[in-house]
């Protein structure tokens, strides 16, 4: 684990050192892709196209109902309160177009290093660092902070919502400091929070918990874990987590499919995995930084942020 966020902090930091782009809505671009019924010639998603001048792009949730995509930016350091952070709004039909929904010091926003998304209604919701927030969906207008700082919220990294309807986020326990040195002095947890209250919850092997998704046909959590080898599942009161498959390891965004195939990301070996019947085989590979995706499920398309390379791509999921 240590190798790879030390290797995620390199990247951070030379994003972050990096002539500064200009803003996403002057600066994105599309790329038709040529390979036909979404499959290269060595069986790998064909890529659709991309939407670059982004910054550090790290989460990215479809809302189907606006037909757009949001993308939460860390803008610099991920453990950094540096009030920057922004979400842009891409629309899934013209890639090209976007638009900034909040950022960091404007209309009352506060955003530092925003991560995981997850949508509720007009309300979308934002790990950020240690804070919770949620913003409206269409105005950017801010609706909740919540601080989780009391309760020693190191690195909150992706939100999810059970099967209770209660809002579920994980802490990864890491930290990184001015100069992108990582240490973990944080607690492998995960925080469940109804209305504005929130509750940590402990379970062995957890293992860094990065992404999370929950499984409606199976009614539990599906964890993408930093520190393990393992994809899990978990349910709330659980004592520990269980193993779903093994693979590379060093996880980071998970997503269940609509026929129920899981799709994960992984830095160890820089692919998008699918897991099928307990199978895992790389979807999309060679794409270094692959962090917390998010589906177009309308045109079954996987988006996947790079984050070290200040970009999206779009990907046919056959």
């Amino acid at each position: 684990m240590r190798r790879l966020v030390v290797l995620l902090s390199i990247s951070t930091i030379l994003v972050a050192c990096a002539k500064t782009a200009d803003r996403a809505s002057d600066t994105t671009k599309t790329r038709a892709a040529s390979q036909q019924g979404g499959v290269t010639s060595d069986g790998s998603a064909a890529k659709l196209g991309e939407t670059t001048g982004l910054k550090s792009p790290e989460s990215v949730r479809y809302d189907p109902e606006l037909d757009v995509f949001y993308v939460s930016n860390i803008n610099g350091n991920p453990s950094q309160h540096d009030g920057n952070g922004f979400i842009a709004v891409v629309r899934a039909d013209s890639t090209a177009s976007v638009r900034i929904l909040a950022e960091g010091g404007k209309n009352g926003v506060k955003l530092d290093a925003p991560k995981g998304l997850f949508l509720v209604a007009d309300t979308l919701w934002v790990a950020d660092i240690d804070h919770v927030r949620a913003f409206n969906r269409r105005t950017g207008a801010p609706i909740a902070d919540i601080d989780l700082s009391p309760q020693k919220a190191t690195f909150l990294n992706d939100v999810a919502v059970g099967g209770d309807g209660a809002v579920y986020v994980t802490d990864t326990g890491i930290s990184f400091d001015a100069q992108g040195n990582v240490s973990h002095p944080g607690v492998d947890q995960i925080f469940v929070i109804t209305g504005r209250r929130a509750n940590a919850l402990k379970a062995d092997s957890l293992a860094a918990p990065n992404g999370i998704t929950w499984d409606r046909a199976n009614g539990r959590f599906l964890i993408a874990p930093f520190g393990g080898t393992s994809v899990l599942t978990w349910k709330p009161g659980d004592k520990s987590a269980a193993t779903l498959a093994a693979g590379p390891g060093q996880y980071d965004g998970i997503e269940i499919l609509g026929d129920g195939r899981v799709l994960v990301t992984s830095w160890a070996d820089s692919t998008v995995h699918v897991l099928s019947n307990g199978v895992m085989s790389a979807l999309v590979k060679h794409v270094s930084g692959p962090a917390d995706i998010g589906i177009d499920t309308k045109r079954n398309v996987l988006v996947l942020p790079r984050l070290a390379e200040d970009k999206i791509e779009f990907y046919k999921i056959p």
